[in-house]
């Protein structure tokens, strides 16, 4: 089965864990994610299944949103409530937040954290951490859209405790980074408490799979669950499964673009069967002129019905032959 499945994670559980529904709903052990979340965090992945399993890596490359609870006064070493304290200051006022959450939008070069999936000398940064191993890694470049701020919480003073914002960012930016730089920002410190991946590309999580079993993500919820330090969710995997397989997406034309791909079409019913059997191209199979504007170019190739067949490579840029590089041979 060739899918793209959208799969709402529920938080408490790992990202590696979500996929046991996903293998169980199509009996079949050939999946990939495009981008994990950490345990506390909910919200959208993006499986691939099949042989579409090879195209998770250009998946990972979109831009993506989430919304995030960052709580005031305190950082931790791993950025996020699940982490040891190893800073406090004082709580900001609302207009300095404001001000300060409005300006970080834009390219910026951000710090990952070390507790991270990013290798170095072949091991995670996070697990050479815990191994007491001190870990540097060099700023990246990234960008922010849009942050838009959807709720503030306020202590007795006038102090904002916690604020819930809305983030619109590039591929590769940590939003665990983003809430310890605004809280330094702000003269104060801070890290996060929740966080929630509502967009990839062009999938959003209310199309996906277990999206109905969601728990509510607001800062009083946020707040109860870094307060007890443990999840539960009350998932039901039937349920999850059924929708799974309802839900689950073809790989489309919007996609294949997005992935950087070029578009061609397959002009008949015998130009789909000779692609599909892998028989010598010709660039008479498609309706579509063949050109080559560098040897990294990847044809994404469809029927006249937008029906995805695979996928087409540079052989001689030369002589702008093509060659297979992916070949889906049956519809699902």
């Amino acid at each position: 089965m060739d899918k793209i499945v959208l799969l709402a994670k529920q938080p408490g559980i790992t990202s590696f864990t979500s996929l046991y529904n996903v293998k169980r709903a199509f009996n079949t052990t050939k999946v990939g994610h495009t981008g994990t979340l950490d345990n506390f965090a909910q919200g959208l992945l993006v499986v691939c299944t099949g042989r579409l399993t090879k195209l998770a890596g250009n998946i990972i490359e979109f831009d993506k949103s989430y919304k995030a609870v960052i709580r005031f006064g305190t950082e931790t070493d791993t950025l996020d409530y699940e982490g040891e304290v190893v800073k406090q200051a004082d709580l900001p006022d609302e207009e300095t937040v404001r001000k300060v959450v409005e300006s970080f939008t834009g390219e910026q070069d951000q710090k990952p954290p070390v507790y991270s999936a990013i290798h170095v000398d072949g091991k995670r940064a996070s697990e050479l951490v815990r191994k007491g191993v001190e870990v540097e890694l060099p700023s990246r470049k990234i960008c922010v859209y849009s942050s838009e701020i959807l709720e503030i919480e306020k202590d007795d003073n006038g102090k904002v405790r916690t604020c819930l914002i809305d983030f619109s960012v590039s591929k590769g930016t940590y939003i665990r980074c983003l809430a310890r730089d605004i809280g330094q920002a702000c003269g104060s410190a801070a890290h996060l408490i929740g966080l929630y991946r509502t967009r990839i590309g062009n999938f959003n999580i209310e199309e996906s799979a277990g999206y109905s079993l969601m728990p509510v993500f607001d800062i009083k919820t946020c707040e109860q669950f870094a307060e007890q330090k443990k999840l539960k969710t009350q998932a039901d995997d039937k349920l999850i499964q059924e929708q799974i397989i309802q839900t689950s997406k073809d790989f489309d034309e919007q996609t294949a673009a997005l992935c950087g791909f070029k578009i061609l079409h397959l002009k008949d019913s015998q130009s789909e069967q000779d692609f599909r059997f892998g028989r010598p191209l010709h660039k008479t199979f498609f309706t579509e002129k063949v050109q080559f504007a560098s040897a990294q170019d990847i044809f994404a190739v469809f029927t006249s019905s937008s029906v995805f067949c695979g996928l087409l490579e540079c052989k001689d840029f030369e002589k702008q032959h093509l060659k297979y590089k992916m070949v889906i041979q049956e519809q699902n």
